[in-house]
């Protein structure tokens, strides 16, 4: 999400992922002792398309560091034999969103096992109903229900001073989930919204560790909403 362009709240703060590979077992507890133990990466290799606006794109920070790449690290470090392609598009709206769907399903060598929707944070920053929102959210979801790939849904949440817009936006997530069968995290961002140290200073995006946070928080929704491989 790009300021002016972007993606969720004019100050994140309002709104109420680790290295590109996983580190080497260290103690979880010093004093203790205890290591932690990565489990060994087994099955077939599963393709997750993680798809969405800045917040995917990975806006002021490396590549390696975006929520994609240390979320295949992450899901790696858990034994899944994952492999994350970063389809975020900063600025994205959920219309642009539609508009690029089906080219980017299409130019995907083999059909994701999962596909992660991250989108609405810049509908809502440009006042877009949340009628319209859901509509394009819908349409995607439609398009993904016809080519039979699964779907995790990334929610958003609007601040309470977005008056008659807010009720009607922190619904249509979990009525969309409901709706196309889709896996929910009801609120993407849960874990840093209130932790000003963990966003940059534009006050929008995660930090590195913000990123970092952000996928230990949600790893085992992801890994939880892979289908069972073939």
């Amino acid at each position: 999400m790009q300021l002016g362009r972007l993606s969720i709240v004019p100050a994140i703060i309002l709104l109420a992922g680790c290295d590109s590979a996983p580190p080497p077992a260290e103690p979880v507890d010093p004093d203790a002792g205890e290591a932690v133990i990565e489990q060994p990466i087994m099955g077939p290799e599963r393709r997750i398309l993680a798809f969405g606006d800045s917040l995917f794109a990975g806006y002021n920070v490396d590549t390696a560091d975006s929520y994609p790449s240390k979320l295949e690290a992450a899901l790696r470090a858990r034994g899944v034999n994952a492999r994350v392609a970063n389809a975020g598009v900063s600025g994205d709206t959920t219309a642009a969103g539609l508009q690029r769907l089906q080219f980017t399903l299409d130019a995907q060598d083999e059909k994701p096992d999962l596909f992660i929707l991250e989108l609405g944070g810049n509908d809502l920053l440009r006042g877009i109903q949340p009628a319209e929102t859901h509509a394009n959210l819908g349409a995607m979801l439609l398009e993904l229900r016809k080519r039979d790939i699964t779907v995790l849904l990334m929610g958003m949440r609007a601040p309470p001073n977005f008056g008659e817009l807010q009720a009607d936006f922190d619904v249509l997530y979990t009525d969309l989930a409901g709706e196309y069968g889709a896996e929910l995290v009801p609120f993407f961002l849960e874990s840093i919204y209130d932790k000003p140290e963990l966003i940059q200073s534009d006050r929008i995006h995660p930090t590195e560790e913000g990123i970092e946070t952000l996928v230990g928080a949600t790893a085992e929704a992801v890994q939880d909403a892979l289908p069972e491989a073939e």
